[in-house]
């Protein structure tokens, strides 16, 4: 049996607000609903509402009376003030019937389902997408959505989009994967804390306190806690503790100092609520260096007693405090235990953040060092993946050697990290950017998300890869969500612009990218994409402009190729080109070949992918929405490229 569960989107809101207009409404979609179901042999046993429950012999008919029954609605003119989006779910299962209703498994996964959906969009669950693939409508496909998790369901399963040019295409992500921001859920930002020692070198250790704090912090449950790169941006200013808290969003802030000597580390930290500027917590800790995770446990401890009581009324007895303890636990898992392998690990990650090839190399080495003295140590698998893979990106490692190195190193993280959300995200970037194998990728980066659903790093990459995938509405929804969990990062504004700008969102790219300057002004690339989104909207001077300001040679180039022919002045565009021809074939086929695009050299951009292709150049994974690209859209390779890099429809 095919159950389809349909409901109204913001019928509550709808009902409190424009009850004419939905008193006007509700019989007419009720009306239809009832034939496109009764017409296709479905019966009807609830109703409650606005919601329909419906059983059907096959899964074919569900699937016709549910397309004819968007179809209707969309067509159908609703009042101005109550327009009506209905959502669908469609689950095939062996239920038991009891007085007319149905009972079992198949109801609640179903509804479960509907659940994660928008107005508008029908989903269809795995088992009758199987049973119904080949007995569509015509024009009708079901689109994969990638792998889900929905509620009280142990087993995760890939869930489909019933998709039809009659309907819209695009929606928000499901809501398995966002849920709302909670602006009562108790918040907190963790600033770095202050070096106390008198060697500079133990800079890395104050900063790897914070960090595995905000680390540990960002995995219990009701607590919303800011990201890395905006707490850490604070770091060595003068702002004080209400403007840090505004800027970031939180109610309370969270600082301290260490001060390490020899084996001996002294640590204060306290906790600070913003509205009254007042203290919740303080303490101090005088320990051996080999009790440093005992003490990052003991202040996370108490940091999440102290929110759980001062701004959710627990009573901080016996039983909290157990509880609290076993989530910190669960919480700090796969962290390590060598403290040795700690010290390089968090000097890895200092020098790895500096995203230049000395500190790269630096990264790499520490890294190494780590897990020469702890080999299952899973999060420095991991940063080791991320720096191979970022010399690689960066040519400073060849594409091929680099990427072998990540994997090796992400399958180690992947083999003593399976829980955490570092290696998911590590082997997701290799699926993506080198592989080009968009499911593994989705699976890995969805997981990473499920494991760390505030983690703006886990976001981004799942946003970059719905961009990818040509989700467009996805991807800028996903950044949108990372830019408020990370307000001052710049790499998340820059992505946010990007893919703005490829979705044609330009006032939105424009402001993203202002932001990104405005936080990071020295940083690479960002002038390429503003000067790519003045194009296209017919500034040309400006874009020109842009594109002069870039420091990265290869965005730089690229850019006065597409400037100057905007601006009719073939020759310089040639002449740009050709220089970057000339200096990095190897490194740069992907940006050759958008610069041909664009003048409308089709054979000639066409060449330069397939050399892109041959060297596995990350660029490749944006071909699909790539506005450079449009010129090539039409031309009868363009379809079976996006075959052969698994990007067909």
């Amino acid at each position: 049996m095919t159950f389809l569960f349909t409901d109204i989107e913001g019928s509550t809101r709808l009902w409190e607000t424009q009850r004419e207009a939905m008193t006007e409404a509700l019989p007419r979609h009720d009306a239809l609903l009832r034939q496109c179901i009764e017409s296709r042999g479905g019966h009807i046993f609830k109703t409650a509402g606005d919601a329909f429950c419906a059983a059907f012999a096959t899964a074919a008919s569900a699937v016709e009376a549910a397309l004819a029954a968007q179809r209707s609605l969309r067509a159908e003119r609703w009042p101005e003030d109550a327009p009506i989006r209905a959502r669908m779910a469609l689950h095939t299962g062996a239920a038991e019937i009891r007085d007319g209703d149905y009972f079992g498994a198949p109801l609640n996964q179903v509804a479960r389902l509907l659940a994660a959906g928008h107005g508008g969009q029908t989903l269809v669950s795995e088992i009758t997408h199987d049973l119904c693939r080949d007995r569509l409508p015509a024009e009708t496909t079901l689109k994969s959505l990638g792998e889900h998790s929905l509620k009280d369901l142990a087993r995760r399963e890939t869930v489909f989009q019933l998709c039809h040019r009659d309907l819209p295409q695009a929606f928000a992500p499901l809501k398995t994967l966002l849920a709302p921001i909670d602006e009562n859920m108790p918040s907190i930002a963790v600033l770095p804390f202050v070096n106390m020692s008198r060697d500079e070198e133990n800079e890395y250790f104050a900063d790897g306190l914070a960090e595995e704090l905000l680390n540990v912090l960002s995995k219990i449950r009701g607590l919303r806690v800011a990201s890395r790169t905006s707490a850490f941006s604070f770091k060595g200013t003068k702002v004080d503790i209400p403007t840090v808290a505004q800027k970031l969003n939180v109610a309370t802030v969270l600082e301290g100092s260490v001060r390490k000597a020899g084996k001996r580390v002294r640590v204060t930290a306290q906790l600070i609520q913003v509205a009254t500027d007042s203290h919740l917590w303080s303490d101090s800790y005088d320990r051996e260096l080999e009790d440093i995770f005992a003490v990052q446990d003991d202040i996370a401890q108490s940091v999440v007693k102290e929110l759980r009581s001062a701004l959710l009324g627990e009573k901080p007895d016996s039983s909290a405090s157990a509880a609290v303890k076993a989530e910190i636990q669960a919480a700090a898992k796969g962290r390590g235990e060598n403290v040795e392998a700690y010290r390089l690990y968090l000097q890895g990650r200092f020098f790895e953040d500096r995203s230049t090839r000395e500190g790269m190399a630096k990264g790499v080495e520490y890294y190494r060092q780590a897990l020469e003295l702890d080999p299952e140590y899973a999060l420095a698998w991991a940063g080791l993946s991320r720096s191979y893979a970022s010399q690689a990106g960066s040519s400073w490692l060849p594409i091929t050697e680099g990427f072998a190195k990540a994997r090796e190193a992400a399958e180690s993280a992947l083999q003593f990290g399976p829980d955490r959300a570092e290696p998911q995200l590590a082997m997701g970037w290799i699926r993506m950017y080198h592989d080009f194998d968009w499911k593994a990728a989705d699976s890995l980066l969805r997981r990473a998300v499920e494991l760390a659903p505030g983690d703006a790093q886990a976001l981004r990459d799942s946003a970059i890869l719905a961009g990818c995938l040509g989700r467009p509405d996805e991807a800028v929804a996903l950044l949108r969500r990372a830019a408020a969990l990370d307000p001052l990062s710049a790499q998340v504004h820059r992505s946010l612009g990007r893919w703005c700008y490829a979705a044609g969102l330009l006032e939105e790219a424009e402001a993203a990218l202002n932001k990104t300057l405005e936080l990071n002004p020295l940083g690479t690339r960002t002038h390429h994409y503003l000067g790519a989104v003045r194009l296209m909207q017919k500034r040309l001077d400006e874009a020109l402009e842009e594109f002069q300001r870039e420091e990265h040679d290869t965005f730089h180039l690229l850019g006065l190729a597409l400037a100057h022919h905007a601006r009719g002045e073939p020759a310089e565009a040639q002449a740009a080109l050709q220089e970057l021809s000339d200096k990095d074939p190897g490194g740069s086929a992907y940006q050759i070949a958008q610069g041909y695009a664009y003048l409308g050299a089709a054979d000639v951009a066409f060449d330069w992918l397939e050399r892109a292709y041959v060297q596995r150049d990350p660029g490749l994974a944006n071909i699909k929405l790539d506005p450079l690209l449009h010129n090539l859209r039409g031309d009868p390779r363009w379809q079976p490229f996006l075959e052969k890099m698994g990007l067909a429809e």
